[in-house]
């Protein structure tokens, strides 16, 4: 398992006219949290643009359970649970004061520069076999 922790104060100019988190931010939190993901696991979303892949997003599915609102402090960790292979799917939960306010999950597939799917990279595959290869009983 792959896990990250990103903590987010909320904007004003996230807010809607009812003072709370626009639904539409959280796509963009889920971003941060993934991009933090990819640097702490050591192959950062810019090298692997720079060696020729993109990860775009596929699916992406919110549920949302509470509001938040200007100022609060939120924390969004996001969460790769299983090995990926051509697809990666991430899931994410956004807590405030570590009670869960929303939760969801992100579906990504590796394309080249052409915008052709192409099999991870080899780096992106290394990576994932030592996070994920089984421990010794």
């Amino acid at each position: 398992m792959l896990q990250t922790k990103i903590e987010i104060r909320i904007r004003y100019a996230e807010t809607d006219m009812m003072g709370f988190a626009h639904h539409g931010n959280y796509a963009a939190w889920f971003e941060l949290a993934r991009v933090r993901m990819m640097d702490e696991f050591g192959y950062p979303y810019r090298e692997m643009e720079s060696d020729g892949f993109h990860l775009p997003v596929l699916e992406m599915h919110t549920r949302f359970q509470r509001s938040v609102t200007f100022d609060d402090i939120v924390a969004v960790e996001a969460t790769l649970r299983e090995k990926p292979s051509a697809r990666v799917r991430i899931e994410y939960r956004v807590l405030r004061e570590d009670r869960e306010v929303a939760s969801g999950s992100t579906l990504h597939a590796f394309i080249n520069t052409e915008g052709r799917p192409v099999r991870p990279p080899r780096r992106f595959s290394r990576g994932m076999e030592a996070v994920f290869a089984k421990r010794p009983d």
